[in-house]
Parts: structure tokens; C-alpha cells; sequence
């Protein structure tokens, strides 16, 4: 059973950075491609980063240049490096594997950037 926990989330102004991690377990991290989506208040889910198990990315083109998504096999973590926050960056952010239904993800981690 796939098991995600987000840490890293918090406060910051715009302009400032922030780094979400992810320690997944229950599966195969280094076969795995792995996510980042974000749900602001009274918006859809939007897909933001994504890193494929041979470690090409891909980003939403609004953090293109902003973001940097990571992996580390060995420690089962996967991260999101955050610069430049925006305010329309704020909300909840979730790491998922690809494929994994919303119902087994993990609690999110609320990201809030002040204008």
C-alpha cells in the first residue's frame, strides 16, 4: 500500500523559496514516475511537476524556470524546490506516483505565499 508523507510547507512572502519533500514507501520509488499537484481554494487540481523514473522532468509552464523537482532513490524522497514565489502558487500541494488514485494520496502540505 502506497504510503506518502509532504513536509515542508509553510508561510513566505512573495519572492521567497520553499522546499516540499516526500517520503514514499510502499512501492518501488526508483521504477516509479512521481508528481506534484497543487489545489488552490475553489480551483481544480493542477498538475505542477513531474520526474520519470530516468529522471526526465516536466513542469507546468507557469513554474517553468521557478521550481526544480528532485528524486533520491535510495532515501525514497522526492522534493520540490520552490523560488520565487508567487501568491498564485498558494495551496495544497501533494506528491503522488503517477497512476495513483487521489483517494490513496497523502495529506498534502499547505503552501501560503503573502503578496
Amino acid at each position: 500500500q502506497p504510503k506518502l508523507v509532504e513536509s515542508g510547507g509553510g508561510l513566505v512572502q512573495s519572492g521567497g523559496s520553499l522546499r516540499l519533500s516526500c517520503a514514499a514507501s510502499g512501492f518501488t520509488l526508483s521504477l516509479t514516475a512521481m508528481t506534484w499537484a497543487r489545489q488552490a481554494p475553489g480551483k481544480e487540481l493542477e498538475w505542477v511537476s513531474k520526474i520519470y523514473s530516468d529522471g526526465g522532468t516536466w513542469y507546468l509552464d507557469s513554474v517553468k524556470g521557478r521550481f526544480t523537482i528532485s528524486r533520491d532513490n535510495a532515501k525514497n524522497m522526492v522534493s520540490l524546490e520552490m523560488n520565487n514565489l508567487h501568491p498564485e502558487d498558494t495551496g495544497v500541494y501533494y506528491c503522488a506516483p503517477e497512476g495513483l488514485p487521489r483517494l490513496s494520496w497523502g495529506q498534502g502540505m499547505q503552501v501560503t505565499v503573502s503578496s
